[in-house]
């Protein structure tokens, strides 16, 4: 198929960020085939079907570069709690109570939800695995949708006595056994959907499974992503186990590299930053999570001055309550603004970056994807400005991350593939889906006490 998406602006994030007003660009086939004005096009491409984008914006799809997509059947389930106590009392048990449909039933109501709110590559970590299985339905989710992106494997091998369900705990041998079988039948180095490895945190594994980690992605080549000095308590367990910071022992075992997505990073230091950027880590910025959770205010000015390549994620649901990146480019720039009183310490611009080519580049497919160049994977979006939030544009960039609420996406195109168009999913049906999950989410609250009902709390202690 070829189409032309038509007098729109087009905001491209090509290396010199150009903007256009009323133009329009090409899909043909898979790719991005030229961008120019509606007339040109048209004449060189009589059989393309031609979308009217005027009162739209179209720009490359966002990539979330971080989330738990199981976490979809937990919303609003963790309110009110730090860290530790979300996990040990609410999502922990969660997790060891999934089954098959469950992690189905929520990772394609989460792939629908990206996909809706203008997101066209997505990192799911993947660490609950009471039972086998649970990775290849999270792959059978981003399949069926036609979702960009990487299932990363994850696991804990340790934390028992921190709160980590024993049910939930591997030894590194089998741990690193599974994720070796799920790479050889699912991963290929172009497919559209990739798998990953993803050790949880430093309060939850040993030395051996981090050294075996390291060695099994430099044998197969896959992306490995990790919560990175999320919290005080992992910065003080790493202390007292290491005598360092997570991203200093994380360093001194050779773990590190270009290949690593540090998740979070909240409480590293200006030592840790310059550990990260030597070994040119790419970051996941967490935005929402981070303040639900009472985490803190990542240092992310400074990575940023430091170099460093930093992408945005929505974290899992049970943590910032929906998968919108939307939500948090607006987060991430006004956090900043408000805790450095500074307006002009991360601008509306960056964070459109962080969502788009940046996280892109923190994935390891900015050559793919991340921008809207000619030859590019067409993995492109377009958003309606004719609502009230929307309303007037001066500035596009501006109206993206600060007043548009995530629903305006109209169409969604994945390797060219219309997944949405004028509204509406082309490969599953919308309907259905949330019905799978609300039943899914409904059994597992009953099955794990979470179905209780809540009292009104004006405080909560």
């Amino acid at each position: 198929m070829s189409y032309i998406l038509a007098d729109g602006w087009i905001i491209t994030m090509n290396p010199d960020r150009d903007i256009y007003q009323q133009a329009s660009l090409l899909i043909s086939g898979d790719r991005i085939a030229a961008i120019g004005s509606r007339e040109t096009l048209q004449a060189a491409n009589p059989e393309a079907e031609i979308i009217d984008c005027r009162d739209s914006i179209i720009m490359p799809g966002m990539v979330n570069t971080h989330t738990h997509l199981f976490q979809t059947l937990l919303k609003g389930l963790g309110d009110d709690m730090v860290l530790k106590k979300w996990f040990t009392c609410m999502t922990g048990p969660s997790a060891v109570a999934l089954t098959e449909e469950d992690v189905f039933a929520a990772a394609l109501h989460g792939c629908v939800e990206s996909i809706r709110s203008g997101v066209t590559s997505l990192v799911d970590f993947m660490y609950a695995h009471p039972r086998p299985g649970l990775t290849a339905k999270v792959i059978e989710a981003f399949e069926l949708s036609g979702i960009r992106g990487h299932v990363c494997r994850g696991f804990l091998t340790t934390g028992e006595e921190h709160g980590i369900p024993a049910e939930l705990i591997e030894t590194p041998e089998a741990a690193l056994a599974d994720a070796r079988q799920v790479i050889h039948r699912y991963h290929r180095a172009d497919g559209r959907v990739k798998v990953g490895l993803a050790p949880s945190m430093i309060w939850a594994l040993d030395e051996k499974v981090l050294r075996g980690t390291r060695a099994l992605a430099n044998e197969t080549g896959v992306l490995i992503t990790t919560h990175v000095a999320e919290t005080d308590f992992e910065i003080a367990q790493a202390q007292l186990r290491f005598q360092s910071s997570d991203t200093e022992f994380l360093s001194d075992i050779g773990f590190l590299g270009p290949d690593v997505l540090a998740v979070h990073c909240v409480q590293c230091s200006s030592r840790d930053i310059r550990a990260l950027k030597h070994h040119d880590v790419r970051i996941s910025h967490n935005p929402c999570s981070n303040l639900y959770l009472a985490s803190g205010i990542p240092p992310i000015p400074e990575m940023l001055a430091a170099g460093l390549t930093v992408g945005l994620g929505s974290d899992g649901p049970a943590s910032s309550n929906n998968h919108s990146l939307f939500q948090a480019m607006k987060t991430a720039a006004l956090m900043q603004k408000g805790v450095h009183r500074d307006p002009t310490i991360i601008t509306a611009e960056k964070v459109l970056e962080m969502a788009t080519i940046d996280g892109a580049r923190a994935i390891g497919l900015d050559h793919l994807v991340g921008s809207l160049e000619v030859g590019k994977k067409a993995d492109v979006i377009v958003i309606g400005t004719d609502h009230p939030a929307m309303t007037p544009i001066h500035h596009p960039v501006s109206a993206l991350v600060y007043s548009a609420l995530g629903h305006e996406v109209t169409d969604v195109f994945i390797e060219g593939e219309a997944v949405m168009r004028a509204g509406n999913l082309t490969r599953v049906n919308q309907r259905d889906v949330l019905l799978r999950s609300r039943l899914a989410a409904a059994s597992l609250a009953a099955r794990t006490g979470n179905d209780r009902p809540r009292p009104w709390r004006s405080a909560a202690f």
